[in-house]
């Protein structure tokens, strides 16, 4: 393991929310929720502001709104939180071309191997400095952890959030570990933790008193193997630029169930259509055909077929979909399809596949002028997705509040605006409303506030050894050092206990009066 805490975890706080507050000057401060708005809708995302009511990631968006009534539930647009993903990532590989994406706001960075840093203090600075860049080139706020591991790196980057740093010095690693639940290890979930604890396993101190054989015989060898290593902290993985892609998969939950099996049927065709278009995007094939069916009374049922080759042909996939929903009973409904591909390859093997051949490949939907003398098709009733950006030709750039009997409610703001913008009713079928781009959050060119690579940021005043790290100004907030001695609850950030919380856009002088210093005046994040 690495003497120095060297590895860095970022987590965007409260990422889709944050991106809708920021975008929305009469939601900032205010309980967001955001996720699938229907009767089976999950919830994505919510707001600090929002999780004080108990509102959380996965939930179902009905049990969400039963717990917060009055928070605004909207429709993601991830579209735009991709845009703002590129942006932290831009700033992420300023710093190291170790870069390990897990999604579009969490990451792991290698410092080391971009000469950001090297020992704990300038590991500090470059996470203090790289929070600040966050926030001019984005507006949002993101925690960071730091340790000499992954594993306790994310660890310290959960104990930071919100819009905190915790560092955390190689060496206290177990004091920190020991306390924790076991679900806080990679890889244990609801049913591994209840394993456990059935065998008198709560704590990450237990799993290293059990020992090794215990685990094995608990959990099976290699997941054995693998907890009792990370319960004694040890963790050797490296950041790695890429991760092997193992299957790619669609699904739809339906707010209805379908009971019609052709219907069933025409659904696992655009399914598998749609699969495959995320195969050719990504320039893979597969040769296992993955169909899931979840059925009215929740049970789900996993069907597969494997073919002789790897294929990215529409046909062959959409054939090989209807023969395993053939073996499906859908008596009763359907509540969730799914389509994948896995066993990928970057080749195919088209001449295997003579059932396919002379067919249409009809994945890309064309539209055609219509010949002349035929009436056009009638109009279909624009939807307007709560959330979602629209233009009006008389009062600018605003986003849909809500839509329903053929009216729109849009509220007038743009990021800009300094507070709620005014809200107009029209018709859904108003020429004058418009879908629209979403604005940027920062209207400052990111040119002029894209940081430099750390190797070339000149000489200044941080180490003899590595010129270039200078000390961070008055508006950087410096790291939170966990001592070996602290639990959990001694480094976490105070969340509000009440529905009114501080504005997670303030800048970071607004925010001063909140701190706690330290021994030695720098102010605890």
């Amino acid at each position: 393991m690495r003497t120095a805490p060297t590895i860095l975890h970022l987590d965007m706080d409260a990422f889709f929310a944050s991106a809708e507050q920021a975008s929305k000057p009469s939601l900032r401060g205010k309980a967001v929720v955001v996720g699938g708005l229907g009767p089976r809708g999950v919830v994505a995302t919510a707001s600090y502001e929002a999780r004080v009511f108990g509102v959380n990631s996965a939930m179902p968006m009905a049990q969400a709104r039963r717990l917060a009534p009055n928070a605004a539930y909207l429709v993601p647009r991830f579209g735009f939180y991709r845009s703002i993903s590129e942006q932290v990532m831009g700033l992420l590989r300023a710093l190291s071309p170790l870069v390990e994406p897990l999604s579009l706001d969490e990451a792991f960075v290698d410092l080391e191997a971009g000469g950001a840093a090297w020992d704990a203090e300038s590991a500090q600075l470059a996470g203090a400095r790289l929070r600040a860049d966050i926030r001019a080139v984005t507006g949002l706020t993101g925690s960071v952890g730091l340790a000499a591991s992954k594993m306790i790196a994310k660890i310290a980057s959960e104990r930071a959030k919100p819009d905190g740093l915790v560092m955390i010095e190689p060496g206290t690693e177990r004091t920190l570990l020991g306390p924790l639940s076991v679900r806080t290890l990679p890889g244990v979930g609801p049913a591994t933790g209840d394993h456990l604890r059935r065998a008198g396993i709560t704590t990450v101190d237990e799993i290293a008193e059990a020992g090794e054989d215990e685990l094995v015989r608990l959990v099976g060898k290699a997941h054995g193997h693998g907890l009792y290593a990370m319960a004694l902290a040890h963790d050797e993985r490296p950041v790695v630029t890429e991760r092997e892609t193992k299957s790619v998969s669609v699904e739809d939950t339906y707010d209805v169930d379908i009971h019609d099996r052709i219907r069933v049927g025409l659904e696992v065709q655009r399914l598998a259509d749609r699969c495959v278009r995320r195969l050719r995007a990504a320039g893979l094939s597969g040769r296992t055909i993955v169909l899931k069916v979840r059925r009215y009374d929740f049970s789900t049922l996993t069907r597969s077929e494997t073919l002789r080759g790897p294929t990215d042909d529409p046909g062959v996939v959409r054939e090989a979909a209807a023969r395993l929903l053939d073996s499906v009973d859908t008596t009763g409904g359907v509540r969730l399809l799914g389509v994948g591909v896995s066993g990928l390859a970057d080749y195919t093997q088209e001449d295997l596949f003579a059932q396919a051949a002379g067919e249409p490949d009809l994945l890309e939907e064309e539209h055609t002028e219509e010949e002349g003398g035929e009436e056009p098709a009638a109009p279909v009733e624009r939807r307007w997705p709560a959330g979602h950006d629209v233009r009006h030709s008389g009062f600018g750039h605003g986003w849909v509040q809500g839509s329903g009997l053929g009216r729109v409610t849009v509220r007038f703001e743009t990021p800009e605006d300094a507070g709620p913008g005014r809200v107009r009713t029209f018709r859904t079928d108003d020429p004058e409303l418009e879908p629209a781009e979403p604005l940027p959050l920062v209207t400052r060119e990111a040119e002029d506030l894209a940081p430099v690579p750390w190797a070339a940021r000149g000489t200044g005043e941080g180490s003899a050894e590595r010129p270039g790290l200078a000390e961070p100004g008055p508006d950087v907030p410096q790291a939170e050092v966990l001592p070996p001695d602290a639990r959990a609850a001694d480094v976490s950030p105070t969340v509000p206990t009440h529905p009114t919380a501080p504005d997670p856009h303030a800048s970071p002088a607004a925010s001063t009066a909140s701190e706690t210093r330290r021994p030695g005046g720098r102010p605890r994040v």
